[in-house]
């Protein structure tokens, strides 16, 4: 069954997309699969592995929202599948690699969304970004320290998915601009639906570029980047859009981010930043699975823990330790 897939990938993908057969590897060989190839086996990793259950409570923008229809961490990760996936498929790419790369990419995000990656990152010495805890899950955290032991493709496009990064395939690149479209537009569903804004106020230029409903700018984005990219060895958006993407991501950070972190903010800080503290000052409380890294470096150990948890987990601790309980002395 392996083999007539590696026979579709030789007769519909375009010739830069990177095929099954001609991945780097993993870190450590193993035996191979005689249904599934490596990139569809690493998808099925991700999808299992405890880190990818615990993004279905870990917040996306706002948390602990009354209502049922807000996104998390994981339904934002869903939504970059998707998108991700629509790129690759209109591309003649490789669907397979592009959704492993979306599933695994925000595994390592902290609790509290962005306003707990930046609290650790400023106690931390020597910083912290969610991509790359995110390859340290699949690498070394996942399995009790065996890690998931993931082709070198998929570990490349998950350290690479933000703006800044530099993904070695065009599966890669596309999950990247998928990231955006997905958490750009989607949050700003949510803001609507949260009141912090009004669906005039987007920017109008932007409205134009794109549409004015989620299903509009989406869509606007993957026909952009297919017209853009289709038959050349690219994956990128025409510079009008571009623009207009990132004029809509500034009136986000101007008008939403900033909002919604100012209301979780100084609570999340306080709570993560005692956390740390407390922890890092006592390492032979943190759980058994961190022992080793503790040994070596206390600070990383710690991150290890404290971006694993959940929002209602770190809130659980923090609780645990700093809030004195009834008929306590």
């Amino acid at each position: 069954m392996k083999e007539k897939t590696y026979e579709k990938e030789r007769a519909f993908l375009a010739p830069y997309a990177k095929k099954s057969y001609e991945s780097m590897g993993r870190l450590r060989e193993e035996p191979q699969c005689s249904m599934r190839t490596d990139f569809q086996r690493d998808r099925d990793r991700i999808i299992y592995s405890k880190s990818f259950l615990r993004l279905k409570n870990k917040t996306q923008v706002f948390f602990a929202p009354d209502g049922d229809h807000y996104m998390s961490r994981l339904t934002h990760t869903l939504d970059v599948s998707q998108i991700a996936r629509s790129i690759a498929r209109c591309l003649s790419l490789n669907e397979d690699l592009a959704e492993a790369i979306a599933l695994g990419h925000d595994l390592g995000h902290t609790p509290f969304g962005h306003v707990g990656e930046r609290v650790l990152n400023s106690l931390c010495p020597t910083g912290f970004r969610h991509s790359e805890q995110s390859l340290r899950v699949v690498d070394v955290l996942e399995k009790d320290g065996r890690g998931l032991n993931l082709t070198f493709e998929v570990r490349d496009g998950i350290l690479n998915h933000t703006k800044n990064g530099n993904p070695a395939t065009l599966e890669g690149v596309a999950v990247s601009l998928a990231d955006r479209i997905a958490y750009i537009n989607h949050d700003i569903e949510d803001a609507i639906r949260a009141g912090v804004i009004r669906e005039e106020e987007l920017p109008a230029e932007a409205v134009k570029a794109f549409g004015g409903s989620t299903r509009e700018r989406i869509d606007t984005a993957i026909s952009d980047i297919v017209e853009e990219s289709e038959g050349k060895a690219q994956v990128k958006m025409s510079a009008a859009r571009m623009k207009a993407l990132g004029d809509l991501r500034a009136f986000m950070f101007e008008r939403v981010y900033e909002h919604a972190n100012k209301l979780i903010q100084e609570s999340a800080e306080r709570m993560l930043g005692e956390l740390y503290r407390y922890f890092v000052s006592r390492p032979e409380e943190l759980p058994r699975q961190y022992e080793g890294t503790a040994r070596t470096d206390i600070p990383r150990a710690v991150c290890d823990y404290i971006s694993s948890m959940t929002d209602k987990y770190a809130i659980g601790v923090f609780k645990k330790l700093f809030v004195p309980r009834e008929g306590s002395v």
